[in-house]
């Protein structure tokens, strides 16, 4: 219980933090207006179709890598890379980006900026239109101190600081609606009304606003330090992500109620609004309460990188440096450190706009790649698991605790699917289940050509074409610019083969192989095809509604993954010593993986 408690909190401490503080001014201000509570609505609803394919995936396969891993089982390395390169961009970007939200509410904690030291302060470099905040990259220096001491102190710290942070935060909820309700919401009686930018601006709000929350998925990437993952992983991420939902929804209702979307201010939005209604003293609350939520917020978006560093660099694709783990505090202290000096140099030199939209990106990308892997997972589940350094290591220390005389008994069949490699490490394996799977379509028209020859290539092109018309959709919807007629023609385009893809996996039955495939008593993601396709749509919409300017910024951070990739990840990748066993003779794999590193 305690061990279920702790990750949940730990999550929800890694939500809160830069998402209400700090960018509820900044997206007020230029996208959402009053509408900026149906933003984070639109957003949470996004991030909970993700959770549910996330609890899945995290059941089944729980491993530090996260939506990386998830993505080298079911579609490969090439596109594992690219959602692994846009994780580190995610969390390490993250982790600058509430970093920088940290100096305003610490100067407005001591009475102002002018009181802050001068080392401290927030200078402007002239020539250049750059402002440096040297105090955002002292804190991240702090935090990765504290990280590399080991994730049971860290977590303890940052389950205090989260604890202040949640009762500041219904304090803001409580005393602001009191303040609403004595001034009359005058932020709600504008003459522009609630969407003063439009639909448009509310939904380019939601894309934004997503950055806050991207701690959930963090619960995830420490899956080989849950002791039941099962159980612990799924709770931990609906239970996080239900609460920040209903938080961020009311805090938001509260501030652009109390104060007009244009005079909210952008860096301290909260403590500003309870200050220009008369309630000075609440502000110094607010302030000290935004000013823990960002620092366990930052502990929460620094503590997943390393370990999707670790992962990588255990398959290969990155140095050897990056997967050394500390004897003493059983953490990757060297990958810490690294991702604690690119966040503090990133915090010291940008601003928190132009970094939001950036983490989006990743986090959104590595969503949607989450949703496409639970229907690979469903309709066509892999034959055989491949099981490379980050699995065959733990995988050898846990060994000794089955006995010899099992492994002995299946001597022969592991010797079928070792000897190509070379490779002798033990392997645990259960007894052949024999599987009936259903593939026949449920409708007798699909199935008179689809069968069990050709099942496997027609629903992975299947998945493929539906997901190319989600993005053809997408595209076509939000570029205003475009001619109006070639405009429609893509909108039917890709909605034709959107919903022909999701009407097409309606009548396939799921295979019976997917119950051998990891875990299979733990969660299930409810009502699929239909609520993976509904957050691939989502998620490829609000990244579409990102912008140009975030997108040509996030093209060159991909890029560069692709060159690292192309000279580095792929002549030294690990993939050609891996072992490939069959996925209806593997068992608890991930379980063994998990159990001797909690």
């Amino acid at each position: 219980m305690w061990i279920r408690s702790r990750f949940s909190f730990n999550s929800v401490g890694a939500t809160i933090g830069a998402g209400v503080y700090v960018l509820v001014g900044t997206v007020a201000r230029e996208h959402s207006g009053a509408a900026l509570p149906l933003s984070f609505l639109v957003a949470g609803f996004a991030a909970a179709l993700s959770a549910l394919c996330y609890a899945e995936l995290a059941s089944r396969c729980p491993s530090a890598g996260s939506a990386y891993h998830y993505s080298y089982i079911c579609v490969g390395e090439g596109v594992a890379w690219l959602i692994g390169w846009a994780l580190i961009l995610e969390y390490t970007i993250g982790g600058a980006a509430v970093a920088r939200g940290m100096t305003p509410n610490l100067a407005a904690l001591i009475g102002g900026g002018e009181n802050l030291p001068s080392f401290l302060s927030r200078h402007s470099i002239p020539g250049i239109d750059v402002v440096v905040d040297p105090c955002s990259a002292i804190m991240i220096f702090i935090i990765t101190g504290l990280l590399c001491v080991g994730i049971k102190e860290s977590t303890m710290v940052q389950s205090i600081i989260t604890s202040i942070n949640i009762c500041a935060l219904i304090f803001v909820i409580l005393a602001g609606g009191y303040l609403g309700f004595k001034s009359g919401w005058v932020g709600y009686e504008l003459p522009a009304g609630y969407f003063p930018f439009g639909v448009d601006g509310m939904l380019a709000g939601s894309a934004t606003v997503f950055f806050a929350y991207i701690g959930f998925d963090a619960v995830a990437s420490t899956a080989e330090e849950v002791k039941n993952p099962q159980r612990d992983l799924p709770l931990g991420i609906g239970g996080s992500l239900f609460l920040c939902c209903g938080l961020y929804m009311l805090v938001s209702i509260v501030i652009v109620g109390l104060v007009p979307y244009y005079a909210i201010n952008p860096d301290t939005p909260i403590s500003s609004a309870f200050a220009d209604n008369g309630m000075q003293w609440a502000a110094y609350v607010i302030n000290g309460g935004a000013f823990t939520a960002l620092c366990a917020s930052l502990m929460g978006g620094i503590l997943p990188q390393p370990r999707i560093l670790m992962a990588m660099a255990r398959d290969g694709l990155l140095p050897p440096f990056f997967s050394d783990i500390n004897k003493c505090s059983q953490v990757p202290v060297k990958s810490t450190i690294v991702t604690g000096l690119v966040a503090s140099l990133l915090a010291f030199s940008m601003e928190v706009s132009e970094l939001a939209g950036m983490v989006s990106v990743g986090t959104l990308l590595a969503f949607t790649m989450v949703a496409i892997s639970v229907l690979i997972l469903r309709y066509i589940p892999p034959d055989e698991v491949l099981l490379l350094p980050s699995l065959q290591e733990p995988i050898v220390s846990a060994s000794t605790q089955y006995s010899w005389c099992s492994l002995e008994a299946n001597e022969e069949d592991a010797k079928t699917h070792v000897g190509a490699s070379g490779s002798k490490k033990p392997t645990v394996f259960k007894e052949d289940v024999p599987i009936d799977c259903p593939l026949i379509a449920k409708d007798p028209v699909i199935g008179k050509y689809v069968h069990e020859g050709n099942r496997r290539k027609v629903i992975g092109w299947v998945i493929a074409f539906t997901c190319l018309g989600v993005f053809v959709l997408t595209f076509a919807a939000s570029n205003k610019t475009m001619i109006s007629s070639v405009r429609f023609a893509l909108c039917g385009v890709g909605g034709c083969l959107l919903l022909s893809g999701f009407v097409f996996l309606t009548c396939m039955d799921q295979d019976d192989a997917r119950h051998n495939f990891g875990h299979s008593g733990g969660f299930t993601c409810p009502f699929v095809p239909l609520l993976p396709v509904a957050c691939i749509l989502i998620n490829s919409y609000l990244l579409v509604n990102l912008g140009a300017a975030t997108w040509a910024r996030v093209s060159i951070w991909l890029a560069i993954g692709v060159i690292v990739y192309v000279f580095y990840g792929r002549t030294h990748s690990t993939l050609k010593d891996a072992v490939c066993v069959p996925a209806t003779q593997v068992v608890d794999i991930y379980h063994t993986s998990t159990s001797c590193l909690a």
